[in-house]
């Protein structure tokens, strides 16, 4: 992606914005302001989060996936659609067994041979899928003090108070540490979680887990079935272990975008019905000196408070250490406008984002959820209010200049519906759909914005008449000087008529605009003199180009 390229300019002031004025990371990208040496090591990090692990390098014995990114991969480094099983036995006085000498609770759905293959035992009286979560941001959750995730749950009203899930770090053992990742609060670090996951998704030993799962608990079967010693991680030419890496990777990734970055009605909405209580709009990390410059001191909205709640009916039935068999962490929202599928187990599947979100909402309203009451007052919302909760939470994840909500920044997001041209001059408020184009929230989309869209835009830096100043602005500006809309300065096109790029303006020329006839969207290839209509005008141009183009 072209954009991608741009960030060490970006980052080391080569490129000129007007009042420092840039779009925010997208989901999956690094944080803004890393130094040199941090962003080699975040892009290191992403080689080794996408490397597929082989067997001889200790793939398995039993495994889910061969590499980190093909679970999470929306994008890399994000949720995704991946699911796992758990499994264990519950008793009649509800007491829960994990079944960890049987292989428990996690069922490994791939194996090297089939003799190595893990299975779940017929003792299981409980299933449950997960979902894969996404580590977006994952540096910035780390660094938030425990000491304020402790204050915020104290905080809670009593009914809705979480709990918390002390632990340890796996690399820092015998320091208490609040856990904020996995779906159980299970592990407090990243390091932690890139070793667990390792360990027992990809069946791959580091130093933080040197040891093998057995298949189906067996360790006789284990020695039959791996050879490869252990710990099966080894250190780079550099020293670097794979578990460093992606570790690096995760710490370094931005946290997802909001756009608009604040002031929408329905965030005012999600607080009074009691969303926020436990999805806590915002903590500030820790100004610790030992911690990277760009990870202190920032302000992050996570909208989660990485806290144990208890969901009732619609939690996974499955107990993880003090983590009971109704209780689940939190989910962070921010991001959460990709999600699909939603829930811990994947069951909120396909539609739009507004019916997922409602079905989401409706879980929480299960019996014996913390989340019952939050749930009812959505329902006594009305149809407005309700649909402008949901416009809040499709703004989590969501691109600056993003107009169309498709993912990425683009001539359709310039020209389009709520594209930025349509938007220009505009006084707006946040929940205006072109509130995505005001980047600096002044009210109104002007050219400060349309320099930070050219900055961010997909296709890369088009200077045509090369002023120094980049065609999207010049456009945004004065219109006229792009009448066929396509994004190019008209100036640096001497024949606008050839629509197909032959070089001459000829039959097939002609067919293009015959069959587009009529009213045209913006971007169509007929409509040559950008009025949004093809008829006689376009034809007019066209035959006084005939021929070859000069």
């Amino acid at each position: 992606m072209v954009r991608i390229a741009l960030l060490p300019a970006l980052m080391s002031g080569a490129w000129c914005i007007a009042g420092d004025l840039a779009a925010p990371p997208r989901m999956g990208e690094a944080l803004e302001g890393l130094a040199p040496s941090q962003l080699e090591r975040f892009e290191l990090g992403r080689i080794q989060f996408e490397r597929n692990i082989t067997v001889d390098e200790g793939l398995g014995p039993v495994f889910n996936q061969t590499s980190c990114a093909s679970c999470h991969n929306a994008p890399v480094g994000g949720p995704g659609a991946q699911q796992v099983t758990r499994f264990g036995r519950l008793d009649k006085k509800g007491g829960f067994d994990p079944l960890a000498s049987l292989g428990g609770s996690l069922f490994n759905a791939n194996a090297i041979s089939e003799e190595c293959a893990d299975e779940i035992p017929a003792s299981a009286n409980v299933t449950s899928l997960r979902v894969t979560p996404g580590a977006l941001g994952y540096g910035l959750l780390e660094a938030i003090p425990d000491d304020d995730l402790v204050a915020n749950a104290a905080s809670q009203d009593v009914s809705v108070r979480g709990v918390i899930r002390w632990t340890e770090a796996i690399e820092l053992p015998g320091i208490p540490r609040v856990g904020r990742f996995g779906w159980k609060a299970q592990l407090a670090t990243i390091m932690s979680f890139s070793a667990d996951a390792s360990n027992q998704e990809i069946g791959f030993t580091t130093r933080l887990l040197p040891n093998e799962n057995p298949p189906k608990g067996d360790e006789n079967l284990l020695a039959e079935c791996d050879d490869v010693p252990d710990p099966e991680d080894v250190a780079d030419a550099e020293g670097f272990e794979f578990l460093d890496r992606v570790t690096d990777f995760q710490r370094f990734l931005a946290a997802p975008p909001q756009s608009p970055a604040s002031g929408m009605t329905g965030e005012t909405i999600f607080g009074a019905v009691g969303c926020s209580s436990c999805h806590t709009p915002s903590f500030t990390t820790s100004d610790d000196p030992n911690l990277e410059m760009v990870l202190r001191d920032r302000t992050i909205r996570p909208y989660s408070d990485f806290l144990l709640h208890d969901m009732g009916a619609a939690a996974d039935g499955i107990a993880d250490g003090p983590a009971g068999v109704r209780e689940l962490r939190t989910p962070p929202l921010w991001g959460v406008r990709i999600r699909n599928p939603m829930w811990h187990d994947g069951r909120v599947l396909g539609g739009t984002f507004g019916d997922r979100i409602r079905e989401a909402i409706t879980l929480h309203g299960a019996a014996l959820s913390q989340g019952q009451a939050a749930e009812s007052a959505f329902g006594a919302l009305s149809a407005g209010e309700q649909d402008a909760l949901i416009a809040f939470l499709d703004s989590l994840g969501r691109a600056a200049f993003d107009g169309d909500g498709d993912g990425d920044v683009d001539l359709g997001d310039f020209y389009g519906i709520n594209g930025f041209i349509e938007c220009l001059g505009s006084d707006i408020s946040s929940d205006d759909p072109c509130a995505v184009h005001d980047l600096d929230g002044d009210g109104d989309v002007d050219l400060n914005d349309a320099e930070a869209m050219a900055m961010d835009y997909d296709d890369g830096w088009y200077d045509c008449d090369d002023d120094g100043s980049h065609d999207l602005v010049q456009i945004a500006a004065d219109p006229t000087l792009d009448a066929n809309q396509d994004g190019e300065l008209d100036v640096c096109q001497e024949c606008p008529a050839d629509i197909d790029g032959s070089g001459d303006v000829g039959t097939d020329d002609l067919l293009t605009v015959l069959s587009e006839w009529g009213p045209c969207a913006s971007g169509c290839d007929g409509d040559i003199d950008g009025d949004l209509v093809v008829g006689v005008d376009d034809v007019l141009m066209l035959v006084g180009s005939w021929g070859p183009c000069d």
